[in-house]
């Protein structure tokens, strides 16, 4: 079972950046790529996704036992050719000052080679001890190689290169250069979601170009070779008959809602639910459903387009108001940060008062 974990020194190296070029590059020479990302995160998964073409599944410490997270890559990784998981923050970083939640701890615990990501900005020599400090720290983490991350040419690359070499015995398995059109667009919560991104396909294209001519994607493919085989966790038993007819459940997935864990939603599925995904922004009014999951976003983006669909919002307050089960998943914050209107709902009840 190939796999591989991309870290990075510390935050803002541009582990989802490689991450996706990885994904793209490697899907586009026919391999099957399942990503993962160390969570709880639902923007980078969304990403790599689409990157990958296929479903990106969290593993996270909070919310998931060693066995659980265990079980999931092996799992979902079993009809792939390699797995990537993307770590989040720094190698080390983490809640607990033992490092129990961080990258590090998920690499031993999946017995994943580590491949690190540097922000090379700035740095030469300097370079070989931020290295052997990584290494240092943590001897159970196996580092296998470093890919250099915001060069500044050919020079830059030489120097980088030429340190790496004579210092550690690690393998620069690529490189990316200081490029405006290779940064990822943010704002206060991280990344934008793809479905907020023109041209997300041509974007992502565009890194794995990169990713393609810069970087050895054999060597990369020999290091993940070195993650040790996991289990494959059985098919999920119905413990109940599933239902005579299906039951329809309306999912809320476009620009403004996509918060949305896969496993989630597969576990609605295999418990016998037909989902139905609805569009907020363009449908006119809901399907016929049993019932219905808005879950979290960035609507206070899209609040002119949500105030301004008046025949969907008249449709579901109709249907709440009948009795349809409805789960509204508020991400906290969720607020329209400036300007004049209406403000989104807290809760249920708020939610059909703003319907």
């Amino acid at each position: 079972m190939s796999r591989l974990l991309i870290s990075a020194a510390h935050k803002s190296s541009g582990k989802t950046t490689v991450s996706l070029g990885l994904c793209a590059a490697l899907a586009a020479r026919g391999l099957a790529v399942q990503p993962f990302k160390k969570g709880p995160d639902y923007i980078d998964p969304m990403w790599l996704g689409r990157a990958a073409g296929r479903p990106c599944h969290n593993l996270d410490f909070h919310c998931m036992t060693h066995a659980e997270i265990l079980s999931s890559v092996g799992h979902y990784s079993a009809n792939a050719d390699i797995a990537l998981i993307e770590g989040n923050k720094g190698l080390y970083d983490g809640l607990d000052l033992d490092g129990s939640n961080s990258n590090a701890a998920l690499a031993k615990l999946t017995q994943t080679p580590v491949v690190l990501v540097l922000d090379a900005r700035g740095m030469t020599r300097g370079i070989a001890p931020l290295i052997l400090g990584n290494q240092a720290f943590d001897p159970e983490v196996s580092i296998a190689g470093v890919i250099l991350n915001q060069l500044g040419g050919s020079r830059h690359e030489a120097k980088l290169r030429a340190a790496v070499e004579r210092y550690t015995e690690l393998p620069v398995i690529g490189v990316l250069p200081r490029e405006e059109a290779l940064m990822l667009p943010e704002r206060h919560l991280g990344l934008t979601t793809p479905t907020e991104t023109d041209a997300v396909e041509a974007f992502i294209a565009r890194i794995a170009k990169r990713v393609t001519e810069g970087f050895n994607l054999d060597t990369l493919k020999g290091i993940s070779k070195l993650a040790a085989p996991l289990p494959r966790r059985p098919t999920p038993k119905r413990t109940t008959a599933p239902p005579v007819e299906p039951v329809r459940i309306a999912i809320a997935r476009d620009a403004a809602f996509g918060f949305y864990y896969p496993d989630d939603l597969e576990a609605l599925q295999n418990a016998g639910a037909e989902l139905v995904f609805i569009d907020t922004l363009r449908d006119k009014e809901l399907p016929q459903v049993d019932g219905l999951f808005i879950g979290g976003g960035f609507p206070e983006t899209h609040m002119s387009e949500l105030e301004s669909n008046a025949s969907l919002r008249a449709s579901i307050r109709k249907e709440i108001e009948a009795g349809l089960p409805t789960r509204w998943s508020r991400r906290r914050g969720c607020r329209k940060p400036t300007g004049t209107g209406p403000t989104l709902p807290a809760s249920g009840a708020e939610l059909c008062r703003w319907l």
